[in-house]
């Protein structure tokens, strides 16, 4: 299994709407990303360095790879500015353990 961990840190000014990441991010996510067998969402406390971090597993490289591949992907990229203003970071894994 592999996945996909899109970080988005916090700081000065930075906002983001959890509940449209939960209701309709995530949606989108799940209807462009080909593959896209689950994903989770973690909400940030307060005082942390991240506001909050998504991870979308798909069942092997070949597939997350193809997925933000896919010709609708750019719905879930185009979609980031209606509910952050943070610079996401992102890191591709194999899950081992």
């Amino acid at each position: 299994m592999h996945k996909l961990t899109v970080i988005y840190p916090a700081g000065d000014g930075v906002t983001f709407d959890m509940e449209y990441y939960r209701t309709t991010h995530k949606d989108i996510c799940f209807k462009s990303l080909d593959g896209l067998e689950r994903m989770e969402i973690d909400q940030g406390l307060p005082g942390q360095p991240y506001v909050a971090v998504a991870h979308l597993y798909f069942p092997s490289l070949e597939a997350l790879q193809a997925g933000l591949g896919s010709p609708n992907a750019r719905d879930a990229a185009v979609d980031v500015p209606n509910f952050t203003n943070a610079t996401a970071v992102m890191q591709l894994s194999e899950i081992v353990d």
